[in-house]
């Protein structure tokens, strides 16, 4: 049975739940981020409900036996699953792995960039930039906009990005922290604020030919991706949620698991209206509404600051990370 309007998803649905009784054989599916946490996930619900998957990852090794259970869903149900490299903090390598694409020309209906770092210590990638901002938005700017040609009408490209968005919005001026102050959660704010303004401006260049673009926030899960921020830091975060959520009357912060994490991926993916998620930030499941810029960052468990769906901040953002890269699109 197809989902119907009864089948109303939350935050506690899995990619199992959303995706009960659709069929994705024909579907080709490129996710980055294949060796561990919500990009396995992702790429095994999809592919055990018959979708072809290209999965993208830097260290192929990890990936290929992080993904044993994708390829046996996969072919119990009539999907695929193969890999590509992709080093999103080399352009070097994130242009070779567009071009390996473009040449075998077979078109894809969604993309999902799902790769990305957290809270990393000062640094930069190998082309210069600083690390968050280079890995989680340049390098996924230049390898969708290399293969955009090859997404489908009708198809679809969907950006991880997250609540921490809430913690800055980009800064055009000084995108490598030249001159500011270094944060671990700052600049990873900046990044998954660019992940949601990419999105936006994806969207409006493409909706004429039917693809559309949306970015999802996956919730709060355990995964590799804050293994670089400080001992306790998470924790203090968390406790300070918490504190908020008290006042407010509401109960604690809650983990997701992985397949409840994924969800609103596979959801934005192949299940929601096109119309209803182009150009929008999605979590939980939903299209997340538009918060004032004004209310405490931690103190709101769901919502999207204005700055990360301005399509202004969206055009600056592109025309600056064309300029940075060195390619118009």
């Amino acid at each position: 049975m197809v989902n119907t309007i009864e089948n109303v998803f939350g935050a506690t649905s899995t990619t199992e739940e959303v995706l009960s009784g659709i069929n994705l054989r024909g579907k080709r599916i490129l996710v980055t981020g294949v060796s561990a946490g919500l990009g396995v996930e992702t790429a095994r619900s999809l592919a055990a409900h018959g979708a072809q998957i290209v999965g993208a990852a830097r260290d192929l090794n990890k990936a290929k036996a992080a993904t044993e259970q994708v390829r046996k869903d996969a072919a119990a149900n009539g999907g695929n699953f193969e890999l590509v490299e992709l080093d999103l903090t080399n352009l070097k390598s994130v242009r070779a792995c567009a071009d390996g694409l473009l040449e075998k020309g077979e078109p894809f209906d969604v993309v999902i960039a799902n790769a990305g770092v957290m809270a990393t210590p000062f640094g930069h990638t190998a082309d210069g930039f600083e690390t968050q901002f280079g890995t989680n938005h340049l390098g996924h700017f230049v390898l969708v906009n290399r293969i955009a040609r090859l997404i489908r009408a009708g198809g679809r490209l969907i950006n991880l990005s997250s609540a921490g968005h809430r913690y800055s919005n980009v800064d055009l001026d000084d995108p490598n922290f030249e001159r500011t102050p270094y944060e671990p959660f700052v600049a990873y704010g900046r990044s998954k604020t660019a992940n949601v303004l990419f999105a936006v401006a994806f969207d409006k260049r493409h909706r004429d030919h039917d693809v559309r673009a949306a970015a999802v926030h996956p919730g709060g899960i355990r995964t590799e991706l804050g293994r670089y921020a400080e001992p306790g830091r998470i924790e203090k975060v968390i406790a300070e949620i918490n504190q908020q959520l008290a006042a407010q009357g509401k109960g604690p912060f809650q983990w997701k698991t992985i397949p409840q994490g994924a969800a609103t991926s596979v959801w934005a993916a192949v299940v929601a209206p096109a119309d209803e998620i182009g150009g929008r930030y999605c979590e939980n499941c939903h299209v997340g509404e538009i918060m004032p810029d004004h209310v405490n960052i931690t103190a709101i468990s769901e919502g999207v600051r204005g700055y990360a769906v301005d399509a202004n901040n969206a055009e600056a953002l592109w025309k600056k990370s064309e300029e940075i890269v060195g390619e118009s699109f």
